[in-house]
């Protein structure tokens, strides 16, 4: 009896094993691969399904969600021979299953790598002014490059973006060290630029003023020649106005001379209208 009983516990353990071998609830999310006899066999698709216990199992457990590929910093050298420091990030969706994890050892390793060696490419064509402004022509470039390739893996190249472009330590310092080069020059040409526009404008203030003077003196040699005129007219024949006019700017002329730092002693004749009278004879 005992016996009798042990017999349909074994079996009923062996009808549940292979039913839990036998069904398989695949979430959603994920597809997995199945194998028979240690071939693939085919892909479970996310929900409820029957394999056969003992003979197909499950080899693979593959991800249908987008996943973010981080792709390292690389040092990568331009056309015009300067180092930069480059890294991306890829976006990528499974789309065949079995292709993915037949078709490569390791797609992951092998999407890095392959967006590395083309973003090296891509930058070495490019000049470094040209790569460090040019992330959308790089992104672009970089998409169809890697898409025909990762294609033959059942994997679908959503997108990849340029995290980080900059140029190295060294030469960084270097454009530095050329920036503020440039910025010096400037500075230079900038202040010779105003001396000689002040210099300018010096020459010509003093040509204006020096035009003004002529003009200046122009307009009192006019005026002395009229105001003579006029006393000439004006006296006549006459001699006192003329010898008042000429002892006035006499007078005028040794209180100057009296005022002048050099000046000691003024002697002033005694009789002034006779030493007028004389300058006007000499005259």
């Amino acid at each position: 009896m005992y016996a009798g009983l042990y017999v349909v516990g074994a079996l009923f353990v062996l009808v549940l094993v292979t039913l839990a071998k036998g069904v398989r609830l695949v979430p959603q999310g994920y597809k997995w691969v199945v194998q028979r006899l240690g071939k693939y066999h085919s892909t479970l698709a996310p929900g409820l399904n029957i394999i056969i216990p003992f003979i197909d199992s499950v080899a693979y457990k593959v991800t249908t969600k987008d996943i973010v590929l981080d792709i390292p910093s690389q040092e990568v050298i331009t056309r015009d021979n300067a180092v930069i420091i480059a890294n991306a990030v890829a976006y990528i969706n499974i789309i065949s299953p079995e292709k993915a994890v037949y078709g490569v050892e390791d797609y992951r390793i092998a999407i890095q790598t392959l967006v590395q060696t083309t973003l090296r490419s891509i930058i070495g064509e490019m000049d470094l002014d040209d790569a460090l402004s040019s992330r959308d022509k790089i992104k672009a470039h970089l998409k169809n490059s890697i898409s025909d390739d990762i294609s033959d893996w059942g994997i679908t190249l959503k997108t990849v973006e340029i995290q980080d472009i900059n140029p190295s330590g060294t030469m960084q310092s270097a454009m530095e060290e050329q920036a503020a080069a440039e910025r010096a020059r400037r500075a230079t040409v900038t202040r010779a630029d105003g001396d000689k526009q002040a210099a300018i404008l010096e020459a010509e203030g003093r040509l204006e003023a020096s035009r003004r003077d002529a003009e200046a003196q122009v307009v009192l040699a006019k005026a002395s020649q009229r105001a003579i005129e006029m006393v000439t007219s004006a006296i006549g024949e006459q001699e006192m106005p003329v010898v008042y006019l000429l002892g006035e700017k006499y007078v005028k002329s040794l209180e100057q001379i009296s005022k002048s730092a050099n000046g000691k002693t003024v002697v002033l004749p005694a009789d002034l209208p006779a030493a007028v009278k004389g300058m006007m004879g000499k005259l």
